[in-house]
């Protein structure tokens, strides 16, 4: 389909709006937490009569059009009491909502999903979201509650394996996940290479997973969004709150700054094990710990415009005796201006600073070496409600990168190491986009949009020239691929155009409503992904590089189609939903043999352009009421890379076959489940079953004077053992007195309960008693143990 068709289309879909000749009014104004103040998201506001509804946006703000009348409104949210009030809608209203927390009502026991008959009406194709209660649930390894590794419990989302960095969706790498904080983006999410996120599970208020069906104002990435929005801080009064673990402790402080108007928010968390290694002469001079920050200023100025400030900071450090320092972590700021230009039209300017940074200090080799990404970025984003059947969502962003693969510099004066700065890229991504949400009819609600998007890798910069512009060469002799040599070299100034590239990424979601029930859902999304993230691991590590889309590296295009089944059960007591998606992406970036990728001055001499596709079927089942709620979910699903030969003398990369990626887990097995039994204790369980992560095995030797080469086949032809393990926890709530502010839990959790030895890797050796060759399996965790102490006051 053309540009042209395209927006000929969508102007089509926006012109079919229905017009009404009975006078309206608007009801609008946001919604609280009674508590502390701090606006709630996806909260339902539901008119019964009309069987109409809205839903609050990122900052608390709904709108809602409806005709002249009396009307009986309720509020409802999961975990909080429901509102029911009437009001006589003769003129605009601005009315603000304060919902309680239902654990003040005696039915506390009884955790309930949102019973919205209208919740299933939203078109939002394969979107999960998670509450921070509900993750605070599930038990994880050493007692510390993980954000990323409860996303793994959803159907269709992998891990590369244990004490893996980043997660897996539907079959794409890492790398095409955009992860959100507070609209910063973060390009590492975890502490010590995957034991942890590096998201503070107290100071998280939302959080919300898109698989597919992305809504047009999110771009960038090839797979998936993973958006996360930090509290606000409570402008009522003062509290704190925290934990103290067996490896980590955190600490959390929030209160007004001006009660009703501002607010602030401050939390720290920080490991300590490499305390213990002091204790041992062997380990004295070694050490291992992270830790973080995360900050939040709120404040309402007047009705209609209020400002936000947040900011994160994150390090890892690493130390080997004293000769070896690892230093690594994100650093983002944020500062946000809320503006609502009328009750129909609400606004959101944002200035974004993001940092990731790596450093390392080989104090026995003489050289320190630093590396990173930066980017800035400006977006400004509007949402106009136009009426109860069409609300639009458009905005502009522009975000500016520096990349730096690499400065060496000698860490002594007696160094052999000459101070070198790989060449510094930089690149410039402006967007525009337009979203609508519609209801075309009882049944059908349609949510469509458009972004366009451009890219411009640009100057100060040389690039290398090469003979037919070829950078890798392919040997026919030895039928391997080889680098080329450059032929001269062009030089770009600053701010000059090296290459461009603009993109239209259409979008689309349909729900179809059978009933109050049942409900189709088709959706469509194209993705463009101009960064590039060069690793040959099957996880991100904190040493991988990004670099722009430029001369000889293509931007990631990826087109994926989803279609699904949801049904509630029950009056939503249970919910199944079955969905099934096919997903292409072009110019997946593949490596010849033997590519060294670290302080590589020429990458482009060491990759090449492939295709990937990924397809599958997701089920998931979930008990949402009663004593003993959680789900189960199951994902079947194939995950390929495609890299042939440029000509037909050519091999490519697995005889030009498709293959295996390393991120392809045929069978995705995940339960959970929470059982309250009775004001003192609850409990929690959480099993996962994978199939193994393909790899490549060696399938012969050869001798070369004293030494045995192996001789590998093709790739990822192997696979590791499954993955599975159980792990389960108790928590023990102390009887709360109510003349005191403090509250505390007790939380036992046992990690891989049944000492399960997951393989991380397996090598081979030749065993040195019988000369026999021999598999190695390293593991990372077999049963772990673990207690935490919650507080709050």
């Amino acid at each position: 389909m053309t540009s042209r068709k395209i927006i000929l289309l969508f102007v089509l879909l926006l012109s079919t709006v229905h017009s009404f000749s009975q006078e309206k009014f608007t009801l609008s104004g946001t919604i609280s937490d009674a508590n502390n103040n701090e606006t709630l998201i996806g909260v339902n506001v539901l008119i019964p009569q009309l069987k109409t509804s809205a839903i609050t946006n990122e900052y608390g703000f709904y709108s809602i059009t409806l005709p002249k009348g009396s009307y009986t409104i309720q509020i409802t949210s999961v975990g909080f009491q429901t509102i029911e009030e009437t009001i006589d809608l003769n003129q605009n209203t601005k009315k603000n909502f304060k919902l309680s927390s239902a654990e003040n009502v005696l039915q506390e026991i009884v955790i309930k999903g949102n019973d919205s008959k209208n919740e299933n009406r939203k078109p939002e194709m394969s979107v999960n979201k998670l509450s921070v209660a509900t993750i605070k649930k599930m038990p994880v390894v050493l007692g510390e509650v993980d954000i990323i590794k409860s996303i793994l419990l959803l159907p269709g989302v992998t891990n590369a394996g244990e004490a893996a960095s980043g997660f897996n969706v539907r079959g794409g790498a890492a790398d095409q996940n955009l992860i959100l904080m507070d609209e910063a983006s973060i390009f590492s999410s975890s502490h010590v290479f995957g034991f942890f996120s590096i998201f503070n599970p107290d100071a998280v208020k939302d959080l919300k997973l898109y698989k597919g069906g992305i809504p047009a104002r999110y771009g960038g990435r090839a797979s998936s969004v993973l958006d996360i929005y930090q509290k606000d801080g409570n402008s009522n009064k003062f509290h704190m709150s925290g934990g103290i673990g067996l490896i980590t402790s955190r600490l959390l402080a929030e209160g007004p700054i001006v009660k009703d108007k501002g607010s602030f928010l401050i939390a720290g968390r920080a490991s300590y094990a490499h305390l213990f290694m002091k204790l041992s002469e062997e380990q004295k001079d070694n050490s291992a710990y992270f830790y973080d920050l995360n900050t939040k200023l709120s404040y309402k100025l007047n009705a209609s415009n209020s400002l936000y400030m947040s900011g994160y900071f994150g390090r890892d450090v690493f130390e080997l005796n004293k000769s070896f320092t690892n230093i690594y972590g994100n650093t983002t700021f944020n500062t946000r201006w809320n503006h609502l230009f009328s009750d129909k039209l609400f606004s959101n300017l944002s200035l974004i600073y993001s940092d990731y940074y790596y450093g390392l200090d080989l104090d026995f080799v003489g050289f320190e070496w630093k590396s990173g990404i930066k980017n800035f970025n400006i977006k400004y984003d509007l949402r106009s409600y136009i009426s109860d059947k069409l609300k639009l969502n458009y905005g502009i962003n522009g975000l500016y990168y520096d990349f730096n693969p690499g400065t060496i510099k000698p860490s002594s004066e007696s160094s052999g190491i000459n101070y070198e700065q790989l060449e510094k890229k930089y690149a410039f991504e402006p967007a525009i986009y337009i979203n609508a949400e519609q209801k075309v009819s009882e049944k059908i609600n349609v949510n469509y949009g458009l972004r366009y998007s451009l890219f411009y890798n640009i100057g100060e910069s040389t690039v290398n020239l090469y003979e037919d512009n070829n950078p890798v060469l392919f040997n026919s002799q030895f039928q391997i691929y080889e680098k080329a040599t450059p032929i001269g070299t062009k030089y770009y100034g600053k701010n000059d155009v090296i290459k461009s590239f603009n993109y239209l990424e259409p979008r689309l979601s349909v729900d179809y409503q059978l009933n109050d029930d049942n409900s189709f859902q088709v959706s469509y999304n194209r993705m463009v992904q101009y960064l590039q993230l060069l690793s040959n691991t099957s996880s991100p590590t904190p040493l991988d590089i990004w670099t722009p889309s430029g001369t000889y590296i293509k931007p990631q295009i990826a087109d994926q189609v989803a279609v699904g089944y949801f049904r509630k059960i029950k009056e939503g007591a249970y919910s199944a939903e079955v969905s099934t998606f096919y997903k292409e992406v072009q110019n997946r970036l593949d490596y010849i043999d033997g590519a060294n990728l670290v302080a590589n001055k020429a990458i482009e001499q060491v990759i090449l352009n492939g295709q990937m596709r990924s397809y599958g079927l997701e089920f998931m089942f979930k008990k949402n009421e009663g004593n003993l709620t959680g789900w189960i979910s199951y994902t079947l699903s194939k995950s390929e890379q495609q890299t042939p030969g440029r000509t037909p003398q050519e091999t490519g990369i697995n005889n030009g076959q498709w293959y295996s990626t390393v991120y392809d887990k045929t069978n995705n097995l995940a339960v959970t489940g929470s059982y309250y039994l009775n004001p003192k204790w609850t409990f929690g369980a959480n099993f996962i079953y994978q199939t193994g992560q393909p790899t490549t095995y060696p399938n012969g030797q050869y001798r070369y004077l004293d030494l045995t080469i192996p001789i590998y086949g093709l790739r990822n032809e192997n696979r590791l053992p499954s993955f599975n393990h159980l792990d389960i926890a108790a928590t023990l709530t102390p009887k709360h007195n109510s003349n005191k502010s403090w509250r505390s839990e007790w939380v036992f959790s046992i990690y891989n309960l049944y000492n399960r030895k997951n393989a991380a890797s397996v090598s081979f050796r030749e065993n040195t008693d019988t000369g026999a060759n021999e598999a190695v399996k390293t593991s990372i965790f077999g049963i772990v143990p673990a207690v935490s102490y919650n507080f709050k006051f």
